[in-house]
């Protein structure tokens, strides 16, 4: 019997982080959703690893309100939302999501990388004269107390909202690799109405560093494709940056003979199995009627080629490419049952339609050139939806890759 002077042992609490990989598998076979797989895999890095994504295909976070903490989650494969609380969310709004993890932007223009699932965040630097020049050729920026004023021809300012500082500074934030700790890791951004793109070694510089793209347009979107980065501007030309040595400032090289397929309108590039990819519809007007059709095409081109051409594409194999404004992807098809392979799943508002703001799922049978329509958030308007995590985002967090 024990001396009354000795304290009760208690019983430690097990750690679960140890258990074997096969052991997490088996469960992470059990898990009915996509809702139940984000749970499991924020519990730990061991149960992250045995649980990929690519499960349940990819996760669209919803537009969110900055005064609010909650943010929504559509998980196409189930067909409905799910809510998490994020308290870094609020005060900013989106400006990017890349390899699993969303870029936030607040009236300071500060930015912040988040992974909502493990609730990890990573500071970038915030925006500073340099990069307001830059995005604002014909218009003057300015930072007074802290906050950004625009100024009108009579030289007042007026302090930039929250709501429209992705129409001022970072549009889009595109980056290497996820910021984890011991991965170099590089962010390049899409300014507003700019030539010029910005780009930072996370954790390292302390500062944007402006790039001329060489293009003659302003930029449009930023993808990552055979370890490089490529500046896309508004008429489809495109620059691929690249460095001579690993602490060189990289430079742009145009690729002038690779124009976009001719009639392409509403284009959305990714990569896919390290082929550059464009997504766009092709459209017949009826003058008579004053109406117009459209159907979605998929065309493809290889950098690595002498002369790069893009070629129309019919079959993708047993892929499903995903599209929205803010996040382009591909995935294996047959790893998702509910998933259509060799199909393009567009999400975002209907081409076309200026004022219909509601979103819609299109689902395009890349063979057939056919496409059927739902909404898959019938109250929801305003910014496309944002991509969570897909196939190939899960790939580019095993992938050994080295940025630019």
């Amino acid at each position: 019997m024990a001396s009354m002077d000795q304290a009760p042992q208690r019983s430690s609490l097990p750690d679960w982080s140890w258990l074997p990989k096969e052991v997490l598998e088996s469960i992470g076979k059990c898990l009915a959703s996509g809702h139940d797989a984000a749970s499991f895999r924020s519990a730990c890095s061991p149960w992250r690893a045995a649980v990929p994504f690519a499960t349940f295909g990819p996760l669209l976070l919803l537009p969110f309100d900055p005064d609010s903490d909650s943010v929504s989650f559509y998980c196409v494969f189930e067909e409905k939302a799910f809510s998490l609380t994020l308290p870094d969310v609020r005060g900013k709004v989106p400006c990017g999501s890349s390899c699993g993890w969303l870029a936030l932007m607040d009236e300071a223009a500060c930015v912040t990388l988040l992974n909502p699932f493990t609730g990890a965040r990573v500071e970038l630097p915030p925006a500073d004269e340099h990069v307001a020049a830059a995005t604002s050729s014909e218009r003057r920026v300015s930072k007074v107390h802290g906050r950004w004023l625009l100024h009108s021809g009579n030289g007042y300012g007026k302090a930039i909202k929250l709501e429209d500082m992705r129409e001022v500074f970072f549009h889009e934030i595109v980056l290497s690799a996820p910021p984890e700790a011991g991965r170099e890791c590089v962010a390049m951004a899409v300014l507003a109405s700019s030539t010029e793109v910005a780009f930072c070694r996370v954790g390292v510089d302390t500062a944007w560093t402006l790039l001329d793209t060489k293009l003659e347009c302003s930029v449009a979107s930023i993808v990552r494709c055979q370890e490089k980065f490529l500046a896309i501007d508004v008429t489809g030309g495109i620059s691929i940056f690249s460095k001579a040595a690993a602490d060189a400032t990289p430079t742009a090289t145009p690729l002038p003979s690779l124009s976009p397929p001719a009639g392409l309108c509403h284009r959305s590039y990714l990569q896919s199995n390290g082929e550059l990819h464009i997504v766009g519809a092709m459209v017949s007007t009826f003058h008579d009627t004053q109406q117009f059709t459209y159907s979605s095409m998929v065309y493809k081109c290889s950098l690595l080629d002498r002369a790069p051409e893009w070629s129309r594409v019919k079959d993708v194999g047993d892929l499903t490419l995903f599209v929205s404004k803010y996040f382009s992807g591909s995935f294996s098809g047959t790893s998702v049952s509910k998933y259509q392979k060799n199909s393009i799943y567009i999400s975002e508002p209907l081409y076309g339609d200026p004022y219909d703001l509601a979103h819609r799922l299109e689902i395009v049978d890349i063979a057939a050139g056919t496409s059927q329509v739902k909404p898959f958030h019938e109250k929801l308007q305003g910014s496309e939806a944002l991509g969570g995590i897909s196939k190939h985002e899960e790939k580019s967090q095993t992938d050994q890759q080295l940025p630019m």
